[in-house]
């Protein structure tokens, strides 16, 4: 049996840009840039941008036992649900299936703060340790959110009830989600499903992390092509969700495609190995089956040395046109690919490419509108993949 279309049919953004495809589509155009350096310095982060939460999440006890990272996946996954034309669709999102990429989850910095302190001052016997964590972290919780709660919010607020996976790993999990999503929408096990991630970049406990793993970007921002002697990535703040479904069950409901995902592809270099991730991206291109002349939507982190191979890749096929979303949105983990399919999907629907925003020159602009566009997405630790987003015909 043939494999099923899978179409694009609704994309829901939220970042340091703002919210919604509209403001998305002018801040690229604008080449505008949110990055916060002052906030936790000596460090840059984009934080997300004003939005109010009611317009998605109504009720304030669901806002209040979420943190950050999943009132922003939960508000962009209404969005999605929206622009896909299936909010509040009774029927159809009793058989959503939920495809979701998230990390660890916030902790409770207050908490946090208050036990180390009272462990330094020689204060801190065990049974105190008990009382804390039993009285002053929510019952439902332990020192850092589970990663499956995005989707459980997600299907208490809007009600989509199918099928819940949530994949944890950083980039590889935004890479598996979509993945998993155009493998069971092809093979005819899902007619529809949401697909998508959350990061909140402004969290100190994340920041020290990275920082101590010498990933985090310093003292300013620059775009991602210009960080050779200053590597590093700026965390990002962003949820970026979209509705994929089959043609048939797109078509039989009237909807309207933004693009198609035709395929995704996964690897795992080994990295230990110089040169590896270079070989990794060589390897998945054929897979892909477009020319050295496409257009390319990377989610390069600027850490080293994986931007460094990674560029190498790039740079053996001069013809590409390159576009890196780190530079305007920062770097969101998760959420990264997902966010390059939306951007893909969002500019086959518009008709044209977005420009680039790197004054070094490496991203040329494309006049007429594309056909096709490559997502490609390398992990600043671990995992790489690829992606083929096409106009739907």
């Amino acid at each position: 049996m043939a494999e099923k279309e899978v179409w694009i049919t609704g994309i829901g953004l939220l970042s340091s840009l703002g919210e919604g495809l509209d403001a998305h589509w002018e801040a690229l155009a604008d080449k505008r840039v949110n990055a916060d350096d002052k906030r936790l310095a000596p460090y840059v982060i984009h934080p997300i941008g004003p939005v109010s939460f009611d317009a998605q999440i109504p009720k304030k006890g669901d806002q209040r036992q979420m943190e950050t990272w999943q009132r922003i996946g939960t508000y962009a996954a209404g969005l999605a649900l929206d622009s896909a034309g299936v909010k509040g669709n009774q029927e159809i999102l009793s058989r959503m299936d939920m495809i979701i990429a998230a990390g660890g989850g916030e902790r409770d910095l207050t908490v946090d703060m208050a036990i180390m302190n009272a462990d330094a001052q020689g204060k801190l016997p065990p049974a105190l340790l008990n009382e804390k964590l039993m009285n002053e972290l929510r019952p439902t919780l332990f020192l850092a959110q589970l990663s499956n709660l995005l989707a459980g919010n997600i299907a208490i607020v809007h009600g989509v009830c199918g099928t819940s996976r949530t994949f944890m790993g950083e980039e590889a999990a935004g890479i598996d989600a979509a993945r998993i999503a155009v493998a069971r929408i092809g093979a005819g096990q899902s007619d529809i499903a949401l697909v998508g991630a959350a990061h909140n970049g402004d969290r100190g406990d994340l920041l020290m992390l990275y920082a101590f793993g010498d990933f985090a970007l310093k003292n300013q921002h620059s775009s991602i092509w210009s960080r050779r002697n200053n590597p590093g990535f700026a965390i990002g703040s962003a949820g970026a969700f979209l509705v994929m479904e089959s043609r048939e069950h797109a078509e039989a409901r009237g909807a309207k495609p933004f693009a198609k995902l035709t395929k995704v592809v996964a690897d795992l270099a080994r990295r230990k190995e110089p040169g590896a991730v270079t070989k990794s991206l060589q390897a998945m291109w054929p897979k892909l089956g477009v020319g050295d002349d496409a257009i390319l939507i990377t989610g390069a982190t600027g850490a080293e040395p994986a931007t460094s191979e990674e560029r190498a890749f790039l740079e053996q096929r001069p013809g590409l046109v390159v576009r890196a979303p780190g530079t305007t949105f920062g770097h969101t983990m998760e959420a990264q690919f997902p966010l390059g399919l939306a951007l893909a999907a969002l500019s086959i629907s518009r008709g044209k490419l977005y420009p680039g925003n790197d004054p070094a020159g490496f991203e040329v602009e494309k006049p007429g509108a594309p056909t096709q566009i490559v997502v490609m997405g390398v992990g600043h630790w671990q995992g790489e993949g690829m992606a083929l987003v096409e106009a739907a015909k």
